[in-house]
């Protein structure tokens, strides 16, 4: 199961489809920190809330919330990054560790296969950072981990260059996938399982 107690330090709403699930919504709303994406706060603060800081290249926030809120817009103009990333580094450099990201799918699915890779990266630099989506959510993993779970929850591995890939409490076997579909829909048979390992890989947790 996903963990209903997750709590993280700081969110990050991305300028994808606003979240409708309650999870998601329900962590956006609990937040103690809010960096939404430039584009993000336009529809964050139409709907009644305040971001504690709005982040990106500042070419699809309006202009009115951009002259409004201009003391805790932070307009950056690298293009070597996406929106999402500026906002992960401003929070790492302000101490942030445990990160929740949400908004970050659906719309172009280009920015959505950018945003969820880009997970892999954060973990390098330390963060623990988790995407929450309408459906689930994605980790990234490096090496050997145990997961909660419950039985016929949807499951699915993507590697990245993970080696020795071998399963417990899982309905199918595990190998070294070197296409992403092909660790996909697979499913959980018991209240936790393990996915054994050496190298990095994602995972996605269905919530049903």
């Amino acid at each position: 199961m996903i963990n209903e107690d997750y709590t993280p330090e700081a969110v990050i709403l991305a300028n994808g489809e606003y979240p409708t699930h309650t999870l998601p919504l329900r962590i956006l709303e609990e937040a103690k920190f809010v960096a939404c994406c430039d584009g993000a706060a336009n529809e964050y603060i139409s709907r009644g809330h305040t971001p504690d800081v709005i982040i990106g290249d500042g070419d699809s926030l309006s202009p009115e919330y951009k002259e409004r809120f201009s003391s805790i817009v932070h307009q950056i103009a690298d293009q070597e990054t996406n929106d999402q990333t500026k906002a992960v580094l401003f929070l790492q450099e302000k101490g942030f560790r445990k990160i929740a990201i949400v908004g970050a799918t659906g719309k172009r699915e280009d920015h959505t296969l950018g945003n969820i890779s880009l997970l892999i990266d954060y973990m390098k630099e330390g963060m623990e950072i988790r995407t929450i989506t309408d459906y689930g959510v994605f980790m990234s993993v490096n090496g050997t981990q145990t997961f909660e779970s419950h039985p016929g929850q949807q499951i699915s591995i993507i590697n990245f260059g993970a080696k020795g890939l071998k399963e417990e409490g899982l309905v199918y076997p595990l190998s070294d996938f070197t296409n992403w579909w092909q660790g996909t829909l697979n499913e959980a048979i018991a209240d936790e399982f393990t996915i054994h390992c050496t190298g990095e890989y994602l995972i996605f947790l269905a919530f049903v």
